[in-house]
């Protein structure tokens, strides 16, 4: 049975040795970071770091930086197949937040960020647990620098702190070459920031509405006088009330990466993330959207439904190594180890159902309390060959992998006896003050434990057919094994030889436009069992697109328009037939989504950063008729900052954040929830006072918009009402 004070989790000796070696290595390199870092402020020691041509034996595109830039684009990518292409010469949507987004409009989280990205939708379903949705469907694939990161239950717990990376890129479409298993919705792949080559450091502060308070710490450069050990720490730290009643939320990061030029050919990498949230006054599930009669709450934006005395905390550890070998001046070999621990404890109070229509009251019947613990634990490996091969006279780009992952999700969660003995009154006047059961511990508890194991080997191959003519192909074969169960549901589930191809071509119309098409695949496992009683089918995934790429503004900007198309086949679904105990189920085609996405990213003129995307969205069930109606149809994204040249230390910048009509069916009474259309404006301004001051201020949603986070679940909060953020950093 899970124990929320153990945090080995049953792994074996070895593995805990290899956990806290990679935590003791890294601790112990930065802590003799500071001192070098002071010691190389000399103009002498400056000089000999720049002189110093040091080796770069990681993947060119995952080398790219974007800190340190005014830039809103990246000119190469490998989210999507691991090899290093271009925009143009990616055959699917691929969207990226760069570090000058995060910093030029206080996307401090990973939420902030994807609320950003073209074609994304957040769903803010609770106050500390969060789902994305893009093409109509749940985003469930997830990756660091380019490595999968399996993701239990397709959402995020707590907020996931953006310090640590210098950008996200985001792949939309059937991602499954390099995702593995999931949904056909999108790729996340977040890219850390890792040491320089040179000394440096800024420290930056913020100040906010509802008394935030955020402090951030950046440290980096060469650990010798040599400059073969370089190292990087980043440290932050945020406390904040919140325009919700009752809540608030600390959260520390610290994150520290060294690496080191083994050989002249070979270079070792070290890193560890520590985060920690803790959140007071959470809400688990949210508000009623209605009464017994159907009638809207519409409560006041601050209004929660959380006690006093709930809380959710969240402590996340992070550790990987990398060794990268250079094979050769075509060649490299590149193996990563990965190891995830996070540890969760809450207690939860939850309302099923709606108040009543006379009173605004709800009945204590439908009040539901909890004590909640999660220790999820994660490895993950990779290794791969990237480089290129000459044949017929022209060079084409090769990448040839493995990669496997295990995953334990523990979960313990204990309900009183009597669920709750006091009605609520009407939320708006409610104070959060309710009866805390005294023994939790001696509730009854339901456990869930389960294991998922996923192994792979892939291939991607960027080809050079003919003077104008590229095709980009690749395919990966998985084995998935998941033994266990969670909440009484049998998890045990077995694949073998699962394919999962890929395939696209891009024509050069000019020097400067391609038209690309594309065919992308991804399975998803299933549990439900068939007539036989054996296991469905996975769930198949599948995206077909087709667009326009284009090199624009005097090359400074990447634009591109596609046209998709995805589908889900074999679908679990009940026949009404009973095997003991156990539903039959059947496999049958699934949601349908189809659309236009229309997006721009880059400089548009000098001085002049914008990133813009627009997506229209049909989604269809089996039938025809439309469903994931919480899902909008039209969507914009939209950032953009302007540095004028007669005044280049001045930065202004506006975000712009439009969806249109969201409904749903109510559960609990006849008709529809509705979230009229509305739009999030935030402003921001910054000035460099001197080369190492900068201040800025951002205004968020100025017009004060009142709006529904989601309309995922029959139930929702609101968004943050208008608020300011005052920062001042410096930079050495």
């Amino acid at each position: 049975m899970f124990h929320p004070a153990s945090r080995s989790g049953g792994l074996d000796p070895l593995a805990q040795a290899v956990r806290r070696a990679l935590g003791l290595a890294t601790a112990g390199a930065l802590m003799l970071s500071s001192s070098a870092l002071l010691a190389q402020q000399g103009a002498g020691s400056q000089e000999a770091a720049t002189d110093l041509e040091t080796l770069t034996v990681e993947a060119e595109a995952l080398s790219i930086v974007t800190e340190d830039s005014d830039d809103y684009r990246v000119p190469q990518t490998s989210t999507a197949t691991k090899l290093d292409l271009t925009p143009r010469e990616t055959p699917q949507s691929v969207s990226t937040v760069t570090r000058a987004q995060i910093d030029d409009f206080n996307l401090d989280t990973i939420n902030d960020v994807l609320e950003s990205t073209p074609g994304v939708t957040v769903e803010r379903l609770e106050t500390d647990r969060t789902y994305y949705t893009s093409r109509g469907f749940d985003i469930s694939n997830f990756l660091i620098d380019g490595l999968r990161v399996p993701m239990p239950y397709n959402n995020v717990h707590g907020d996931v702190d953006t310090a640590v990376y210098d950008r996200v890129e985001v792949v939309r479409g059937a991602t499954g070459l390099m995702s593995g298993s999931g949904n056909p919705a999108a790729t996340v792949n977040f890219i850390r920031k890792r040491p320089t080559d040179t000394p440096r450091a800024s420290v930056s502060g913020t100040l906010g509405s509802w008394d935030h308070r955020r402090l951030e710490l950046d440290v980096s450069g060469p650990l010798d006088d040599e400059g073969r050990v370089r190292g990087r720490l980043v440290a932050a730290g945020m406390e904040s009330d919140s325009y919700l009643d009752r809540l608030s939320r600390d959260r520390g990061v610290l994150y520290g990466v060294v690496e080191a030029d083994i050989t002249d050919t070979t270079q070792l990498t070290l890193g560890h993330t520590w985060q920690q949230n803790d959140t007071d006054g959470n809400m688990w599930g949210s508000l009623p959207l209605y009464d017994s009669a159907g009638n809207p709450t519409d409560y006041d934006t601050s209004t929660s439904s959380a006690p006093e005395w709930s809380y959710w905390n969240v402590e996340t550890q992070r550790s990987f190594v990398e060794l990268a070998q250079e094979l050769n001046e075509a060649w490299s070999l590149k193996g990563t180890v990965t190891h995830l621990d996070m540890l969760s404890d809450a207690q939860l109070f939850y309302i099923w159902g709606v108040p009543d229509a006379a009173t605004g009251s709800v009945d204590s019947s439908k009040l539901f309390l909890s004590q909640y613990d999660r220790h999820l634990e994660q490895w993950s490996a990779d290794l791969h060959a990237k480089g290129d091969v000459d044949a017929f006279g022209r060079t084409h780009q090769l990448v040839l992998g493995t990669d496997w992952s295990q995953s334990r999700n523990q979960q313990e969660s204990r309900y009183p006896t009597t669920a709750a003995t006091t009605d609520l009154p009407w939320l708006d006047d409610w104070d959060g003050r309710y009866p805390e059961p005294d023994a939790w511990a001696a509730f009854p508890t339901t456990v869930g434990d389960a294991t998922i194991k996923e192994r792979s080997v892939y291939s991607a191959a960027k080809l050079d057919l003919a003077d104008r003519w590229t095709t980009v192909a690749g395919a990966r074969l998985s084995g998935f094994d998941t033994v266990g169960e969670q909440y009484a549901s049998a998890q045990d589930t077995s694949l073998d030889n699962e394919l999962t191809p890929y395939a696209g071509l891009i024509y050069d119309v000019t020097d400067q436009a391609s038209l690309y098409a594309s065919y992308t695949e991804i399975f998803n496992p299933q549990t439900e069992i068939d007539r036989n009683g054996d296991y469905l089918d996975p769930v198949e995934g599948v995206s077909y697109e087709v667009g326009l790429k284009a090199d624009v503004f005097d090359g400074g900007a990447d634009a591109a328009l596609a046209l998709f198309r995805t589908e889900q086949n074999n679908v679990a679904q009940p026949t009404g037939e009973m095997i003991g105990t156990q539903q039959v189920h059947e496999g049958a085609d699934g949601i349908t989504s189809e659309g236009v996405e229309v997006t721009l990213a880059g400089e548009l003129a000098p001085g002049w950063q914008a990133s813009v995307g627009y997506t229209y969205l049909e989604i269809e069930d089996a039938d025809g008729e439309a469903t994931n109606t919480y899902i909008p149809r039209h969507l914009v994204r939209a950032t953009t900052s302007y540095r004028p040249a007669a005044l280049d230390a001045l930065k202004v910048g506006a975000r712009l954040r439009w969806q249109d009509d969201i409904e749903r069916d109510r559960d609990f009474a006849d008709g529809k929830t509705r979230q009229e259309a509305y739009a999030l404006i935030d402003l921001m301004a910054s000035y460099d006072i001197n080369e190492s001051l900068t201040a800025s201020l951002n205004v968020n949603n100025v017009t004060d918009e009142k709006y529904l986070t989601s309309l995922k679940w029959d139930q929702a909060f609101h968004g943050a009402p208008r608020h300011v953020m005052a920062n001042l950093t410096w930079r050495y």
